[in-house]
């Protein structure tokens, strides 16, 4: 069994990484926002303040300092990314410098595969800023005896309409945009690729389908404010191609939390989805 149980708790070196204006630019329009979003599309219109997406932490020091490299060995082409998080401590400013840390916080034994959770922390000027969590599914890597981890439904909404619903029109090109924010993987762009995953061509950044949510929960229930927009959490479900709608339905479970769920149709695409705001 190449995975290495023993590394839960290993961290990997600090690294430091910086973004600017334009990085933040280019993630809202990878993400879907356009003319009717100029304050996080525009640095430049008068009288609107540049602001960052809440979910722009996905793409910070992307491919940098991770401590998946500890876990031992595995066949990334049978890795999916099961679960993502993003908790803020503050807004994103519109650019700056922070120091990254990542650390394998559990491995969990499914018998055929194994999920391997890590937690990448970042500190801006001595003050966290935010904290992102992720866990990845990999096929054939289980079988070591381990703890099976949770299961079980979680963030399931409640049986009654949605309290608030939107839907955004990805692009044929959206991938295109979105891989300049740093996921190069060719799986969303080559073709022949894609069919080599038994794919008919290639797919939609599942942190993108992320973004698009993301955008969907702000402006709902934060009225646009990114300082109101504090956790964001959930899991996916099935691949997106682009071009398709995604339509985000939420629902008010209390007092500054709602449940989400993101669907093609009646595909879910993203589901087990909480959100916590002011």
């Amino acid at each position: 069994m190449p995975l290495n149980p023993d590394a839960v708790g290993s961290k990997s070196e600090p690294i430091e990484v910086g973004w600017n204006s334009k990085d933040c630019l280019l993630y809202a329009v990878g993400i879907g926002a356009g003319t009717d979003e100029l304050a996080f599309t525009t640095e430049n219109t008068n009288s609107v303040a540049q602001l960052v997406f809440p979910t722009f932490p996905v793409v910070v020091g992307w491919g940098r300092g991770s401590a998946m490299g500890s876990i031992g060995t595995f066949n990334p082409a049978l890795l999916v990314h099961g679960q993502q998080s993003v908790t803020l401590h503050r807004p994103i400013p519109v650019e700056g410098t922070a120091t990254l840390q990542s650390e394998v916080t559990a491995m969990y034994d499914k018998g055929k595969a194994a999920v391997v959770v890590t937690s990448t922390s970042a500190v801006m000027e001595g003050e966290p800023l935010y904290t992102n969590t992720a866990s990845v599914f990999i096929r054939g890597e289980g079988g070591w005896g381990g703890d099976r981890g949770p299961s079980g439904p979680q963030n399931v909404p409640p049986d009654r309409s949605p309290d608030h619903q939107v839907t955004y029109h990805t692009t044929p090109d959206q991938a295109l945009v979105y891989r300049l924010s740093g996921d190069r993987n060719p799986l969303h762009s080559d073709p022949s690729f894609a069919a080599m995953g038994g794919f008919d061509r290639p797919i939609l950044h599942g942190l993108c389908t992320y973004g698009f949510t993301g955008r969907g929960l702000l402006h709902s229930l934060c009225g646009g404010d990114p300082a109101r927009f504090h956790h964001v959490e959930g899991r996916f479900t099935s691949p997106v191609y682009p071009g398709e709608p995604l339509t985000i339905s939420m629902w008010e479970i209390g007092a500054g939390e709602a449940v989400f769920t993101t669907s093609v149709g009646e595909r879910a695409v993203i589901d087990q989805g909480l959100v916590r705001y002011t």
